[in-house]
């Protein structure tokens, strides 16, 4: 056989084998969506739910002067699209339980001697308190505040019209009216301050290591549960289990146990590791982390059980896992601001249990915020646990297929 030959024969084993993985993939159908809806996700992800830009902060207004003047204040805050007034409290208590809920990510402060304070030229003060727990949004709300002081002095003169006028003095004979000569005059008769809590130097550090452990966590505990079911269907010692008078939501419950341990293993890993590495401080109490993460981490091993009763091979339970860990790592709020997310991206946010376990594991660690306060949360997780949970018995079926 001539050289030519061979090599034509060569080229003819190879487009065959070529062929026959072209069909391979076309029959795949769990492959074939890998292909093309990994980077449709991604594309849509980016490109429209991810923006840095910050808008629409929701905002707790303590307006202690309740004057015309201070109405007219927040309307401009407003106005900004930085802030969205979403809680009119009356107590400085109230607007602090807020910031640890994580329900608001900034207050306004108005004292009650504003209106007074602006119309004496004494220096009339407005503070922003923010939570600084994610520098992104503290960032912004810092920004927004200077924006609004600059934007404040060039108009002082209408605020302070738009106040109570104090009593005029007696007129002049010439008949001119004099004002109240001012106590003390000020160059700055109106300025905005933002005092950034729990995280003052916007250390990046201590807003990703909490984070990450709902991260690691979303994808070890789902992937363990997944692959260990999927494994054993591959390897016959499925058949173990179809022996046995087991039911269908006891080798559910009897397959999460032991990871729940390995769970909370992880997370004080993390931690430890992010303490004594950064510096990340640990203000809340071990107690409400650990019964915060139990919810947390029995949805996730769940969700990997849900994935097993879909999947037949350990490369499609892989594949699976990450359709579902990609947009929980980009919708959750762990990178990119929650905030700045468009209402559709938000909705589904709401509906993924990362979310609120990463509202969970800041607001106990970064501001110390007891497990009542962050009841919420927990109880959205819970709702995602026994969803999760129910259709995964449901759709299991102790039988070889």
């Amino acid at each position: 056989m001539s050289a030519l030959a061979r090599l034509r024969a060569k080229l003819q084993r190879t487009l065959a084998i070529a062929r026959k993985e072209f069909r391979q993939l076309a029959r795949d159908r769990m492959t074939l969506g890998f292909v093309v809806g990994i980077p449709s996700l991604q594309l849509v992800l980016f490109g429209y739910a991810i923006n840095l830009d910050v808008r629409q902060v929701p905002t707790a207004v303590l307006d202690q002067s309740r004057s015309a003047i201070s109405r007219k204040l927040v309307a401009q805050l407003e106005a900004t699209q930085t802030f969205h007034v979403t809680h009119d409290v009356a107590d400085e208590g109230a607007a602090f339980r807020l910031l640890q809920s994580g329900k608001v990510g900034a207050v306004v402060v108005v004292p009650d001697d504003f209106p007074r304070r602006l119309q004496r030229g004494r220096g009339a003060i407005i503070e922003i308190l923010t939570d600084a727990s994610n520098p992104t949004v503290a960032s912004a709300v810092a920004a927004a505040g200077q924006g609004l002081d600059r934007w404040l002095a060039e108009r002082l003169d209408s605020f302070r019209t738009a106040g109570e006028t104090p009593a005029l003095r007696p007129a002049a004979r010439d008949g001119t009216a004099r004002g109240p000569t001012p106590e003390l005059v000020r160059p700055g008769a109106i300025r905005i301050e933002v005092l950034p809590l729990y995280n003052p130097e916007r250390r990046t550090a201590v807003f990703i290591v909490p984070g990450l452990v709902g991260v690691i966590l979303t994808m070890t505990m789902m992937l363990m549960t997944a692959l260990a079911i999927v494994r054993e269907r591959e390897r016959g010692s499925f058949e173990f289990l179809i022996a046995t008078p087991v039911r269908s939501s006891e080798v559910m419950i009897g397959k999460i146990l032991p990871y729940l341990l390995v769970g909370h293993v992880q997370v004080a890993l993390v931690l430890g590791l992010g303490r004594v590495l950064f510096d990340v401080p640990l203000h809340g109490s071990p107690l409400d982390l650990g019964l915060g993460a139990l919810p947390f981490l029995a949805a996730m091993l769940a969700l990997g059980l849900l994935i097993s009763t879909a999947a037949r091979t350990q490369f499609q339970a892989i594949q699976m896992a990450f359709f579902f860990f990609l947009p929980s790592m980009l919708l959750s709020g762990f990178m990119f601001p929650f905030e700045a997310m468009p209402r559709p991206a938000q909705w589904i946010g709401q509906v993924l249990p990362l979310t609120h376990f990463l509202r969970v594991v800041r607001g106990i660690l970064m501001k110390g915020a007891p497990i009542e306060a962050l009841a919420a949360e927990v109880w959205a997780i819970v709702a995602f646990l026994v969803v999760a949970l129910v259709v995964a018995t449901l759709s299991f079926r102790k039988r070889l297929e």
